[in-house]
């Protein structure tokens, strides 16, 4: 007889339900039956009481897993917080420790972050925005509207998981000389695209083009900021599709008055949570500094939506439904986020190895 498991889905939107449905369609599991429960609200202490009932929830970037909310989840029994993304940060992982499991998707299509990091320099560089919308006023001047060749020119690459590696290879391909940032170097994928490590200051000093593709920790919070933004090119252009936080965003407000850059192209922003995946066009922003990016002409700004492509919504979907399987009916993942692993002790000491769970 199958196991039957329900899931608390918040902050789901339209696509969301679209490839749950069809990948949970597709699934055909033999020994579980998961059945998704799809709220439009984010998961907060004031929206927590939604999962009573169900077994796990199943949540993205913005829900914010505070230890309030993990205290409620618990009272109500939830066995299972099902991240629909990679990143971890919105998790108070020490709160959550022993009390309920936590898993992710480590990956679902890198390429469709990459090739939006590039969309978004190329649209800066070659003015593309400015351009469509003088065109359908009926301008088709030329002036202000030129840009450089990219070939040539230096990309400054920070982080180089899979994200970084794919954006690497791209921009390789256009003829860039490559630098790259990351703590734990790989030299032969270096070596593969003559591109070469540098420390990150050296990257700041000699990139036209910087992205950035690392996670976000306490260690590189705001690792843009005065002081490094001084550090580069006056003609260089700023990618951040990784985490808003990589950012201090009033450190770039200011260099873009003062012209210390050339633009940012950016798909995130630290507080993003508030404004993105919904509506505001009948609504002020009430973010002064959101509002002051989206005013500069040199700032192209994306509602995190770097990962939206078909492929990418069908490998999370898939990867999500499969944790939730694997952990119920196989009490073990190999997609869990463990704060002994990732803050404490590191790896080496993880019981992972011998049981396939982080802690028991």
């Amino acid at each position: 007889m199958k196991k039957q498991i329900s899931v608390a889905f918040f902050d789901a939107k339209p696509y969301d339900r679209q490839y749950f449905e069809q990948s949970l369609k597709a699934a055909h599991y033999p020994d579980i039956g998961i059945t998704i429960n799809f709220f439009e609200s984010k998961l907060t202490a004031a929206t927590a009481k939604l999962a009573k009932g169900n077994q796990a929830v199943c949540v993205f970037v913005n829900d914010k897993i505070t230890e309030k909310v993990i205290s409620l989840l618990n009272e109500y029994g939830i066995e299972l917080i099902a991240l629909r993304c990679a990143g971890y940060n919105n998790i108070d992982l020490e709160a959550v420790y022993k009390k309920i499991h936590v898993v992710r998707v480590p990956a679902y299509s890198p390429y469709a972050v990459a090739e939006h990091a590039v969309a978004l320099l190329q649209t800066l560089n070659r003015r593309i925005h400015t351009a469509y919308n003088r065109i359908r006023d009926g301008n088709f001047a030329l002036t202000g509207l030129v840009g450089q060749d990219l070939h040539g020119k230096t990309a400054g690459v920070i982080g180089t998981g899979k994200i970084g590696k794919i954006l690497a290879q791209i921009l390789n391909g256009f003829g860039m000389k490559v630098l790259l940032d990351d703590l734990y170097p790989d030299e032969a994928f270096a070596k593969s695209i003559g591109a070469t490590y540098v420390d990150r200051e050296t990257l700041y000093r000699k990139s036209d083009v910087i992205s950035l593709h690392c996670p976000l920790t306490p260690e590189n919070s705001h690792m843009i900021n005065e002081k490094t933004l001084d550090m580069m090119k006056p003609n260089v252009i700023l990618i951040n599709t990784g985490r808003g936080g990589l950012i201090d965003s009033r450190a770039l407000v200011n260099a873009l008055k003062e012209g210390k850059i050339r633009g940012a192209g950016l798909d995130v922003y630290e507080e993003e949570d508030q404004y993105f995946f919904e509506d505001w066009s009948l609504a002020p922003i009430q973010d002064d500094v959101l509002a002051r990016l989206i005013q500069f002409p040199n700032v192209l700004l994306t509602s995190h939506q770097a990962f939206l492509t078909e492929e990418a919504l069908t490998e999370i979907a898939r990867v999500t439904l499969d944790n939730i399987r694997q952990w119920f009916i196989e009490k073990k993942t190999v997609n869990e986020v463990c704060y002994q692993c990732t803050a404490i002790s590191g790896k080496e000491k993880c019981t992972r190895v011998e049981t396939g769970i982080c802690w028991e």
